[in-house]
């Protein structure tokens, strides 16, 4: 019981800081059309985003348990950790002209940029279709009405970043601790414990190398 609650939080986490700009691309996309219809906007966009999202994940959650897949997607979910802690966010998404038209610039954005979210929670959901459930009815109505929230305390507040990448390093870890190709190796919960703390804080020190090279790179230029 312990560990489903453990990962239901993981994934509301993950959801939140990798979902959290979803907001603004919803905005973007919906800025030059009448009031009255941003709304209609928003609301379907969110719709026809979240299908998408669920389906996808649910898919990737199957493709997890082929051989092999943990494992690469273990490796895969550590780099969006660390890229989480140095990449600049880019929000340049042109704003449609009709309802439908912003509608599609949501779905599609959500698409593309949700590809890290979808392999995140499918690895912290560990094959339990229920959990992928679960942390998007949780998750969703946050991401939708207080990402733009959220967006601002991370802002303020940078360690919140740090949290959200070290709880992907965490289920990246995991995914490749359970992999059946190389479970073996992990029986021994000295080493399988000692893998996960070291690639966690492997990530975070790194990204915060990485990052305070590149802000004063950035000073001196």
């Amino acid at each position: 019981m312990m560990e489903f609650f453990t990962a239901l939080l993981s994934i509301v986490i993950i959801d939140l800081v990798l979902a959290g700009d979803n907001a603004i691309v919803i905005g973007l996309a919906a800025r030059n059309l009448p009031k009255d219809k941003q709304k209609q906007v928003i609301i379907w966009g969110t719709l026809g985003a979240v299908v998408i999202r669920v389906l996808a994940t649910l898919a990737v959650v199957w493709l997890l348990k082929i051989p092999g897949l943990l494992l690469i997607g273990g490796i895969i979910l550590t780099w969006i950790a660390f890229k989480l802690l140095i990449e600049e966010k880019d929000h340049d998404v042109k704003a449609a002209d009709s309802m439908w038209a912003a509608i599609r610039t949501i779905i599609i954005a959500d698409a593309v940029m949700g590809l890290d979210n979808v392999l995140a929670v499918a690895g912290a959901a560990h094959g339990d279709f229920l959990l992928v459930m679960l942390g998007l009815i949780i998750s969703v109505p946050i991401v939708v009405w207080g990402s733009t929230v959220f967006l601002k305390l991370m802002d303020k507040y940078p360690w919140i970043i740090y949290i959200g990448s070290g709880v992907l390093a965490f289920t990246a870890a995991k995914m490749i601790v359970d992999e059946k190709l190389i479970k073996a190796y992990f029986e021994e919960p000295s080493i399988k414990y000692g893998f996960i703390i070291l690639l966690i804080a492997a990530v975070l020190l790194l990204g915060r190398w990485f990052k305070q090279r590149q802000s004063k790179a950035g000073a001196q230029s």
